[in-house]
């Protein structure tokens, strides 16, 4: 599977990673190397590859915490690499990495439109407006870029796969195809707050929007706030009014 966050242990109470010095020097001499590959982590320490069977192979998702057992060798305590994995410090593995809950927006309990609220759409009208592509590829390029391919193959699988696909179809289903990519950036805006890296545009009113159980949607010439219960219109803005 090699996803991100895999590592290996030896049936010992050993266990290894490719961590965040490795993985920043590959990504600047744009190696092949890949970071979560069992078979380059163990190569990397220098295990010869007839003995590489001897190390069972794990991975861990950081942010939803799910484990799961790769390739197990038989007598292995698989329980301890478990617990190595919800104890280890992700910062040493990809320092730019928020490990935080994921938030979804309809969840929340319905709060008032604030000012703050209003000002923050805006903000992100005139933020949509200054990026040539999607605000969903300029998140995904940062990130790319400043962890590599597999951190952000799993942060944003494990976003979407939380809220982004419900969050989609609940605004979808009024007004689906005029407001899809307004929504896909929401949820790009957002999951660009579990990385502490520099972004080219100022992706925060998305963001604060979102924590605050809200989630914009443009189609064109109104643009509309969306919040619980039940994904409900909460707000609407005319920006050519």
């Amino acid at each position: 599977m090699c996803n991100f966050f895999s590592f290996v242990g030896d049936g010992y109470g050993n266990f290894h990673a490719i961590g965040w010095e490795t993985r920043k020097k590959w990504m600047q001499k744009k190696s092949d190397n890949s970071p979560d590959s069992h078979t380059r982590i163990l190569t990397t320490m220098g295990v010869p590859p007839r003995m590489q069977d001897r190390w069972s192979k794990y991975e861990y998702n950081p942010i939803t915490r799910k484990f799961t057992i790769d390739e197990p060798v038989e007598t292995h305590d698989h329980e301890a690499a478990e617990r190595w994995s919800n104890n280890l410090d992700y910062k040493r593995v990809v320092a730019p990495l928020i490990i935080k809950p994921i938030i979804h927006p309809f969840n929340i309990k319905p709060i008032l439109i604030a000012e703050i609220d209003k000002k923050n759409l805006q903000r992100w009208d005139s933020v949509r407006d200054s990026v040539w592509d999607s605000v969903w590829d300029s998140v995904r390029d940062s990130v790319r870029d400043s962890v590599g391919d597999s951190v952000w193959d799993s942060v944003w699988a494990s976003v979407w796969d939380s809220v982004g696909d419900s969050v989609w179809d609940s605004v979808g289903d009024s007004v689906w195809d005029s407001v899809r990519d307004s929504v896909r950036d929401s949820v790009g805006a957002y999951i660009s707050s579990f990385f502490d890296i520099r972004y080219k545009y100022d992706i925060s009113p998305a963001i604060q929007l979102w924590e605050r159980g809200f989630v914009p949607a443009y189609d064109g010439k109104i643009w509309r706030l969306y919040g619980a219960p039940d994904a409900r219109v909460v707000y609407e803005w005319n920006p050519h009014a």
